[in-house]
């Protein structure tokens, strides 16, 4: 099984990208939701760590988003509870593909969580910034003070397509991107 991870600026179309490949997709962030609505565990840690914060289970969205605007380091206490869950949900994940020829890690903090293996796989999905931000406003819950936090907790995207083996450019086009995803599989199966 080879570890595809893949990896690109906030709004850049990596979920998009991880689909078009057809095979088995670990999406971080829909693991994060799905935690939130279901594991009470989570809760309880959030709530003993950040008690002004968050009221009665399942966390909403708008707790969050209130802990990490009224302090930057919240974010990070925030991370470091979810974040074990996350690894052990990709983790059962791998178990379950590891037959699979390919599987597409749709993780946002892949590098900066040190999450990936010296033999994967890592393709940088790069698009324009205007673009991103044209797409990143139309989203539900859109907030630049959030997004800027994210932001700094990431590695530059200089350094990310540096160590990156393939480079996507995302013109937000579906077919030069899925000329482009089916190259590199052509690569690498």
């Amino acid at each position: 099984m080879k570890r595809v991870g893949i990896l690109g600026d906030i709004g850049s179309g990596k979920t998009y990208i991880s689909k078009c490949f057809g095979f088995p997709v670990f999406n971080a962030d829909l693991e994060v939701a799905k935690i939130y609505k279901n594991n009470r565990k989570v809760f309880q840690k959030l709530k003993k760590e950040l008690p002004n914060y968050f009221g009665s289970f399942p966390v909403k969205k708008k707790e969050i988003i209130n802990a990490i605007l009224s302090n930057k380091k919240n974010l990070k206490k925030i991370i470091k509870i979810v974040h074990y869950e996350v690894r052990k949900k990709m983790n059962d994940f791998l178990r379950k593909n590891k037959h699979k020829k390919l599987v597409i890690l749709d993780i946002p903090l892949l590098l900066e969580n040190k999450i990936n293996e010296k033999k994967d796989i890592l393709i940088f999905v790069e698009s324009k910034k205007s673009e991103i931000l044209k797409r990143l406003k139309k989203r539900k819950n859109f907030n630049m003070k959030i997004l800027n936090n994210f932001k700094r907790m990431q590695l530059s995207l200089v350094l990310k397509k540096k160590k990156s083996h393939f480079i996507i450019k995302n013109n937000f086009k579906k077919n030069s991107v899925k000329v482009r995803v089916r190259e590199i599989i052509e690569n690498l199966v």
